[in-house]
């Protein structure tokens, strides 16, 4: 065969198998994605070795996409994770990191390991491979002609503890899952009901008797941008027929109007106007009818609700965003993004021309646009290959492409649309391309490992240094997570994330993601990644730099 032929044949195997062994689940618990990884090993020790060449692009391309379509996907929701609990994730990663150095420091000194081989355990055991690469470019400034030796025993130790270091957080997980009792659906089910710190969306009809409104229109009471209070319908004082209402409908005393908000919202807003009414006017006969709309033309992204002036120019009401499955109140200064779904109410001319206006478009909405989807490729391998220095440290970090696609991929999802270049990619196909990413990934890993993991862990020499490395790995996500656990009160699956991402490592992220529909996994690597990868950088060089 044809090293491409012989190679593609190879990792297809490897993954179908791989996947199939994942699928296996003992008292509920699989290693999902990861059972890629282990049949690689395998396939490996046998000697079904690929095409270095080939096989770095697979795996690295692979990357690539797996978190660009996390980023792309969970821009948004990071953002909103930054501000709530960004300060106690990043503690959280950052207390990992700070363990783990400090036990290879130790093995340094108290087991006799020389620098380098304790720099290459540290990088594999937490599975970070920029680290490798800053701590060679360390190594080959200390070394002077030296630097094949040094490389070596680098990418030695880094290849030991690299297969240890992915087992033992994908253990870690599975450890704290069976000391806590932690059933998955269960935390799933709470992190639903905390919505990622947004209040479930309630309307409730209100009776106007507030004297001093005298007859003031919606948008003009004060609070009603504060609380994020919408107004939907209004049946006025002594009729029997609902209207459709904006915020400039006029309020009179003893109008029954129905308002749309969050709980706390509503009880701050309602007594400025009034007392709340069992009248449902839902349920009452008139002209304002309600329709959902996806938005899916350029002309309405990226502009906020006041720049629209729906209620002026369609006298319609947007009362909800649904955006990724999360429901939020509008406000003027709200923008609507590709694929939100708004909830409009208004009379049914008003809300055919509303439709045309924002797009409705279910062909749309099922393209996956591959341009903005390579051009943002592009730009994140770009941001990850440029060089910014830390001070004290004599070369440039680079966040890499693991690191520059993510970021770029969260930015991009921010910004919504350039013009007509739209970064939307449907829920099923970012799943799709998400999935192929990592399978890709760990197949090729688990065949470039498996010709040496076997030999290196059957030597004494070999044995000694992946019992280290996976001590580096397990020992401070175990504190870390039984902390966060029992004091921090953080869910579970949250916690998955702050592993993974506290060790970049994608596979174990792809094996926290298989144990749930929910997001939050993801959401909390990406929120720790950052700061993870510059950290886990500096640290690696300052083994080299401070102990050779």
């Amino acid at each position: 065969m044809s090293p491409i032929a012989f190679a593609i044949l190879i990792i297809s195997l490897v993954a179908a198998i791989g996947l199939l062994l994942g699928s296996i689940h003992v008292r509920g618990i699989g290693l999902g994605p990861a059972g890629v990884l282990f049949t690689g090993l395998l396939f490996g020790h046998f000697g079904a070795s690929i095409d270095h060449q080939i096989a770095d692009f697979a795996k690295e391309f692979g990357l690539i996409l797996f978190v660009f379509s996390i980023g792309l996907h969970l821009g948004p929701g990071i953002v909103q994770l930054w501000r709530q609990r960004g300060l106690v994730l990043n503690c959280m990663a950052l207390a990992i990191i700070a363990q783990g150095f400090a036990l290879a420091i130790g093995f340094l000194y108290f087991v006799g390991l020389p620098s380098l081989t304790t720099a290459g355990l540290f990088c594999g055991a937490t599975t970070n491979t920029p680290s490798l690469g800053a701590a060679s470019q360390a190594a080959l400034s200390l070394t002077e002609g030296e630097g094949d030796g040094a490389m070596e025993l680098l990418t030695s130790a880094y290849a030991v503890a690299y297969p240890g270091g992915i087992v033992g957080i994908i253990a870690s997980m599975l450890l704290l899952r069976r000391v806590f009792r932690v059933d998955v659906a269960a935390e799933t089910r709470q992190l639903q009901i905390e919505s990622n710190g947004h209040e479930p969306i309630e309307r409730l009809c209100v009776l106007v008797d507030n004297p001093h409104l005298g007859e003031m229109e919606f948008a003009q009471i004060p609070g009603m941008e504060e609380t994020g209070v919408r107004i939907s319908r209004i049946k006025r004082a002594g009729e029997n027929v609902v209207h459709g209402a904006t915020e400039q409908t006029v309020l009179r005393p003893n109008d029954l109007v129905q308002v749309v908000g969050t709980r706390s919202g509503l009880e701050r807003f309602t007594p400025l106007i009034g007392q709340p009414s069992d009248s449902d006017l839902m349920t009452e006969t008139g002209d304002a009818d309600f329709r959902r709309i996806a938005v899916t033309e350029s002309r309405a992204l990226n502009r906020t609700l006041r720049e629209l002036c729906l209620d002026k120019i369609y006298n319609a009401t947007i009362t909800r965003i649904d955006r990724m499955g999360l429901e939020m109140t509008p406000r003027g200064s709200s923008r609507l993004y590709f694929g939100d779904v708004v909830h409009v109410v208004g009379d049914k001319d008003s809300l055919k021309r509303v439709t045309e206006f924002l797009g409705n478009s279910a062909k749309s909405l099922r393209e996956t646009r591959f341009p903005p989807l390579f051009i943002g490729i592009a730009v994140g391998v770009l941001i990850g290959m440029v060089p910014f220095y830390l001070p004290g440290l004599p070369f440039p970090v680079r966040l890499g492409l693991a690191g520059g696609p993510l970021i770029a991929a969260i930015a991009l999802s921010l910004i919504g649309s350039v013009g007509k270049v739209v970064w939307y990619v449907p829920y099923s196909a970012n799943l799709a391309l998400r999935d192929l990413g990592i399978i890709l990934f760990l197949a090729c890993a688990g065949l470039g490992a498996g010709g040496t993991f076997f030999h290196s862990i059957a030597s004494v020499e070999g044995l000694k240094w992946m019992s280290c490395g996976f001590l580096i790995t397990v020992i401070p996500l175990l504190t870390t997570g039984v902390v966060a656990r029992v004091f921090l009160k953080q869910n579970y699956l949250t916690i998955c994330g702050v592993i993974a991402g506290s060790m970049t490592d994608p596979p174990a992220l792809a094996f926290a993601n298989s144990q749930s529909d929910s997001d939050a996994s993801s959401a909390a690597y990406a929120a720790v990644y950052p700061l993870t990868m510059i950290l886990r950088i500096v640290a690696a060089q300052a083994i080299v730099l401070l102990f050779a």
